[in-house]
């Protein structure tokens, strides 16, 4: 999966872009107090980090 697919996806979901740091764009949520860091732009995510990124974020995989 692409950065900027899985992007769309946390927006989808009612994450909201706070800040961006270099290479990497950080969500927050109003219902949870944590951030989610995605790296962008990317081709194509690591298995491990889009899975983590799925998970840290609550959605289904």
């Amino acid at each position: 999966m692409k950065s900027s697919e899985l992007i769309k996806l946390l927006e989808k979901n009612g994450w909201v872009l706070d800040r961006i740091k270099g290479s990497h764009h950080q969500f927050t949520h109003p219902d949870f107090s944590f951030v989610v860091t995605v790296p962008h732009p990317r081709k194509d995510l690591k298995k491990g980090t889009l899975n983590q990124i799925i998970k840290s974020a609550k959605l289904k995989n």
